[in-house]
């Protein structure tokens, strides 16, 4: 029925397509062998897009992650929403956002991998990466290949602003004594590094949000950390904490977020032992980034 569906929809004003999975293709002792869309899913949509007359509202029902690069890059989609499986209510909330009666505010709780990620065998749960045996990793902490959506991404209908108003720590040491050396980098092990040291090098991270837009929302705020360069087996980034926060339009509030090194500057060697290691960080919210270090 493509054809009908692009007849159609080039007589009406606006087009919305929800499409995706069902629990046939994912549930329960159900694994997905593919991250595509099935059926000609994919083919109405690219069809429909290029019949309507404005970009058509992708939305989209499943619970784990989809390849939609197609529809992405496509400038005839004009948006994409997960609605996950919405439920009973699932229609009226839809209606809500679609017609701009309230401002999304999610943040993606996984990554969304490409249909080439499913080469990678569901036994082989390494976490690194290893390039040299065509390895990307796993999780948005260590993965490096490309991606549909990155963990922690979503839109909104404001903008929101940031900015770090404070942190009462931003240099720790582990003094000069380091247990172990690996090429210029010192590390310590973290049981090593002395009584009351874990509390004591504990840091307040205050984060000023402001709403920038003319509608209010309920807005969740991540903070990760990531290291100024990469070193082997430490991850890309990590997420530190998170705090949801109800803003007005217009309104600029402050949240508060505990930095505890020995937990977020920390990782596990190749022995699976807890090690801090020398070198500079940044604590990053969406584009702001501000530094803290480590010293030997």
């Amino acid at each position: 029925m493509i054809n009908q569906a692009v007849e159609l929809a080039r007589e009406v004003e606006d087009v919305v397509l929800v499409m995706g999975l069902n629990q046939t293709d994912e549930s329960e002792e159900h694994d997905r062998t593919d991250l595509v869309l099935p059926g000609r899913q994919q083919e109405l949509i690219r069809s429909v897009s290029r019949a309507a007359k404005r970009p058509v509202i992708l939305v989209l029902l499943c619970g784990g992650p989809v390849d939609v690069r197609f529809a992405r890059d496509d400038e005839n989609v004009g948006s994409i929403l997960w609605a996950g499986y919405p439920g009973e209510a699932g229609g009226y909330a839809l209606a809500e956002v679609l017609f701009g009666e309230h401002n999304p505010g999610g943040k993606l709780p996984v990554t969304w991998y490409p249909q080439e990620f499913t080469r990678v065998p569901m036994t082989d749960m390494r976490m690194r990466p290893n390039m040299s045996a065509d390895y990307p990793g796993r999780t948005y902490r260590f993965y490096q290949g490309e991606t549909v959506f990155d963990y922690g991404y979503g839109l909104h209908y404001t903008k929101y602003y940031y900015k770090f108003a404070s942190v009462t720590k931003d240099t720790f040491n582990l003094k000069s004594n380091a247990s172990m050396t690996s090429g210029s980098a010192r590390r310590k092990l973290v049981s090593e590094l002395g009584p009351g040291f874990c509390e004591k090098s504990k840091s307040s991270v205050t984060v000023a949000v402001k709403n920038g837009g003319n509608m209010a929302g309920k807005h969740p705020v991540l903070l990760f950390l990531r290291r100024a360069v990469g070193r082997t087996g430490s991850p890309r980034k990590q997420l530190v904490d998170f705090q949801s926060i109800e803003l007005k339009a217009g309104e600029e509030v402050e949240i508060e977020f505990e930095l505890r090194p020995c937990e977020h500057l920390s990782r596990a060697n190749e022995d699976g032992v807890m090690v801090m290691e020398e070198g500079s960080h940044f604590l990053v919210v969406e584009e702001e980034e501000y530094p803290i270090a480590v010293l030997p």
